[in-house]
């Protein structure tokens, strides 16, 4: 399963998502892939790794910075937030 469902089957993260209106399909997790591969994981039961989660909505981009704490054998996921950013779209000025 993959990183990003296991936080969401939890209610605080689907609740911080909520409070930015970012929509569970528009969130990433950077460098997911990595996180997950075997090397990292080799003889770990329990990850705890600093990570970044990035969300857009109407107003731009949100990134979350924190720490994910994952339970491999249980298959349990919880960010802990430690800030975040906003980034504003940039608006193309339009022609006259």
């Amino acid at each position: 399963m993959k990183l990003k469902d296991l936080l969401l089957s939890r209610n605080s993260f689907a609740e911080l998502l909520k409070q930015f209106s970012i929509a569970e399909d528009d969130i990433k997790i950077k460098d997911e892939d990595v996180l997950l591969s075997g090397q990292h994981l080799q003889h770990q039961q329990i990850l705890k790794e600093s990570i970044c989660i990035e969300g857009k909505n109407s107003d731009g981009f949100v990134n979350f910075f924190g720490i994910l704490h994952y339970n491999i054998l249980e298959q349990l996921a919880v960010f802990e937030v430690l800030g975040f950013e906003q980034t504003p779209v940039a608006v193309e000025p339009s022609a006259a």
